[in-house]
């Protein structure tokens, strides 16, 4: 496998957990949201584990070295 999809699958881990737990907070701290989360919860599961790989896809390539050089045209 290619260094890449190493990193989105790594990085998919840390961004579901952060997407699951910014959808949990929200749910349970609202009290109009919190009425409903028996059934608001088990969506934020899921939408947390599909939104996740396109985050991550974002964030991966960013996190190799050669994508942080500086692109000046000058520079050989």
């Amino acid at each position: 496998m290619k260094t890449d999809t190493y990193l989105t699958f790594f990085v998919s881990m840390m961004v579901n957990a952060v997407v699951f737990g910014t959808g949990a907070i929200t749910v349970l701290s609202i009290p109009a949201l919190a009425e409903n989360a028996k059934y608001l919860l088990p969506l934020v599961v899921v939408i947390s584990f599909v939104v996740a790989p396109f985050i991550a896809k974002l964030i991966a390539p960013r996190m190799r070295l050669r994508n942080w050089r500086r692109r000046d045209p000058m520079q050989g």
